[in-house]
Formats: C-alpha cells, sequence, structure tokens
C-alpha cells in the first residue's frame, strides 16, 4: 500500500516525466515533420499523408523519449528533494534509499513493459506502414497530382502538361496531351480545359477535352489528320504500380518473428546475425530502464551546499551515450565480427556495474558523492572562466575611459 511519502514522490516524478517525454516527442515531430512536407510536395502528395507518416513515426520517438522521460522525471523529483533538504529528512526518519526507490521502479517497470510492446510489436509494423507510405508516393499510387507547368508522363507513352489548374483540380486550363501508340502512331491534343472522369476500369481514367484541335499522325498517312472538337474523351491507361515489398526481416519484424527467424536452420548466416543483432538490440534497451532509477538518484543529488546542475546533464548524455553504444553493437553484431550477444550484453554488464557503483558510493558512503569529482572540475573551471570574463570586462572598461 502507497504511504503519503510514496504519493508525494509519484506526483513529483509524474509532471517532470510527462513533460520531458512530450516536449522530447514534439521536438522530433516537429524536425521530422519539416522534412516530410518538403518530400510529399516534391513528389506532388497530399498534405494529408504527412499526418500518416508522422503517425507512423511516433512509436519510434516514444521508443527514445521513454527512457529519457523516465531518467529525467526520477532525477527532477530526488534533485528538488535534495535541494529543499526533504530528502535529509526522509533519511532522518528512517527511509532508505532502497525504500525511497520503490515509486520509481514502479515507473521504471510499467514504461518498461510498455516500452517493450512498443519496440517489440508496434514499431516493427509502423515502420514498415512508414516506408509503404513513401513508396506510394514516390510511385503515385496516393494520386499524385499532376505538377502544373511541367511536363508529366503518365507512363511510357503519354506526356501531358497543364497550365492552370482550378477548383483543386477539377477544371484543367491550357492542356497539351500526346500519346505515343505502339505502331508507330502518335495523337497530339490541344484544348483550353480539361476535367479527368472515373470510369469502371480502375486502371483507365477518362481525360474529357473541351475547345481543342486533334493531330493524329500515323506511318500511314501521308499527312496528319486534323480535328477540330468542342468535346472529346481521351481514354488513359494508368500505368501499373508496383506492389510495396514485404516486411524487412529484421527491423520490421516483431520480436517474436525475431526469434524464429534467428532459430530456423534454413537462415543464411548473415542474416541470422542481422535478426540476433536486432533482438539483443531491442530487449537491452529495454533492460537498461530497470538501471536507470539507480542512475537518476546518483546524478540527482549535487554535493552539499551546492546547487550544480551537472547531474542533469551527465545524465542526457549517459543515456544517448549507451544508446549510440547500443547502436554501434548492433552494427558489429549484424555484420558478424563480434558474436551479437555479446556486442550487446557486454557494453550492458559493464554500465550496468558503472550504476550499481554509482548507487553504492550514493547510499552506502557517509557523504558519498559518485559524480563529485567532476563537480568539483567544473566548479573550478567555472570559476576559471568567470575570473577571465571579469578581467577581460575590466580591460575593455579601461580601454573605453577617456583619457
Amino acid at each position: 500500500m502507497l504511504t503519503a511519502t510514496d504519493r508525494y514522490l509519484a506526483r513529483l516524478i509524474a509532471v517532470p516525466m510527462l513533460g520531458t517525454l512530450i516536449i522530447a516527442a514534439m521536438l522530433l515531430v516537429l524536425d521530422k515533420m519539416l522534412s516530410l512536407f518538403d518530400f510529399v510536395a516534391a513528389e506532388g502528395g497530399p498534405v494529408s499523408v504527412v499526418w500518416r507518416m508522422l503517425a507512423n513515426m511516433l512509436p519510434e520517438y516514444l521508443s527514445l523519449g521513454i527512457p529519457i522521460g523516465l531518467m529525467l522525471g526520477i532525477l527532477l523529483a530526488f534533485r528538488k528533494l535534495a535541494l529543499s533538504s526533504e530528502l535529509d529528512v526522509m533519511r532522518g526518519v528512517g527511509l532508505s534509499y532502497g525504500r525511497l526507490l520503490r515509486v520509481p521502479y514502479m515507473f521504471a517497470i510499467g514504461l518498461a513493459l510498455i516500452n517493450l510492446a512498443i519496440v517489440g510489436f508496434v514499431q516493427p509494423l509502423s515502420r514498415h506502414a512508414y516506408e509503404a507510405l513513401r513508396f506510394e508516393l514516390r510511385s503515385g499510387a496516393l494520386g499524385a497530382s499532376i505538377k502544373v507547368g511541367e511536363f508529366t508522363n503518365l507512363g511510357k507513352r503519354l506526356t501531358l502538361r497543364i497550365e492552370r489548374s482550378l477548383d483543386e483540380g477539377r477544371n484543367l486550363q491550357g492542356i497539351f496531351v500526346r500519346a505515343q501508340g505502339q505502331k508507330g502512331q502518335s495523337v497530339a491534343v490541344t484544348a483550353a480545359q480539361g476535367t479527368f472522369l472515373a470510369t469502371d476500369d480502375p486502371d483507365t481514367i477518362i481525360f474529357r477535352l473541351r475547345n481543342g484541335v486533334l493531330v493524329h499522325e500515323a506511318p500511314s498517312y501521308k499527312t496528319p489528320r486534323i480535328l477540330s472538337f468542342s468535346s472529346h474523351d481521351l481514354p488513359i491507361d494508368l500505368p501499373q504500380i508496383e506492389s510495396f515489398r514485404g516486411r524487412d526481416v529484421d527491423r520490421e519484424q516483431t520480436i517474436i518473428e525475431l526469434v524464429k527467424t534467428g532459430n530456423d536452420p534454413k537462415t543464411p548466416t548473415k542474416l541470422r546475425n542481422e535478426v540476433w543483432a536486432n533482438f539483443h538490440f531491442r530487449i537491452a534497451e529495454v533492460a537498461m530502464m530497470l538501471l536507470l532509477p539507480l542512475a537518476a538518484l546518483a546524478f540527482a543529488i549535487p554535493p552539499k551546499r551546492s546547487t550544480s546542475a551537472l547531474g542533469v546533464f551527465l545524465s542526457i548524455v549517459f543515456i544517448v551515450t549507451y544508446h549510440k553504444i547500443n547502436q554501434y553493437g548492433e552494427s558489429v553484431g549484424g555484420l558478424g565480427k563480434i558474436d551479437p550477444f555479446l556486442a550487446l550484453w557486454v557494453p550492458f554488464v559493464a554500465v550496468a556495474a558503472l550504476i550499481l557503483w554509482m548507487y553504492h558510493v550514493i547510499a552506502h558512503r557517509p557523504g558519498g558523492q559518485p559524480i563529485g569529482a567532476l563537480e568539483f572540475a567544473f566548479a573550478k573551471l567555472g570559476k576559471q572562466i568567470g575570473r577571465l570574463v571579469r578581467r577581460r570586462k575590466k580591460d575593455n572598461d579601461v580601454a573605453e575611459a577617456p583619457a
């Protein structure tokens, strides 16, 4: 049963954790949104596809943001307790660090299970859906618009140019069309207006042209045949769109599928290494979340009579560096240079040993400060920089003083 202290800790952790998670996700989404708008605009696709692509990117962003949010949520909560001396009071009434970590570990276990579901099942499917949308944009399957003022090829035998587009493409003006037949025949059409119309055949559309001229040429014709018309229907065979590939064997498979592929004796050695490297990468990332409460506590508590925020900075560097080490281990393990298990779990054991040492120092050594040396070095460096700034300012004031 949760005590009043546990509920108080839960509130202190939840607010910065959720805030950090939302801000991190928003920053990643905004950064990706700009590139997606440029990509969709260049491919001539509908704007609505941007939101679908961003939705498929959210699981990947959450898998990165959840560990950072957990780390900073716990760290900022204990930092607030330490700076306000509430942590000393709690320790004075008999609450050990192990007891105080009960609530942080509730958050850590719950978020680790959520992250396991994301990286293990949701993210592979959303990654494949994202790549499918990119493919459909490039192939035109999403109804990419014809660019006004440019020649557009619809298949290998049809060229189209539109001068103006009104009413969201329902009224096209200044039209030029050239269609090439298989037997050397060709048709060139200019028209004042035109409209695309759907037919019962999904592979064919009708381009209804109005007030134009048609020029028909063929090898058997001595001179081209010219026809003026007030209305003419030109059937257009849509190009065949290649179907999108299936899911990749490693990054776009769930962890259950990865295990089945890795244990299949028919799987080639290179592919098996890639599969197991990706599997261990996902599990190691989730397993590290169970050690983040210990790391957050060690980074959170500054030295006595100090309000240094060095621990906050180091915690972010720590978690990002571990993520990059895991990515490197996955790539090396996938190439077969090192066994995928060793490539991912040896760094995990080394980082876990470092975290456990830091926690032992802060929790079981009186006055222990695992980052105390760094705090002292940065404090000294800050004083030196401050002294140089003051000296530079004083020299400038002397130089600018009137003679």
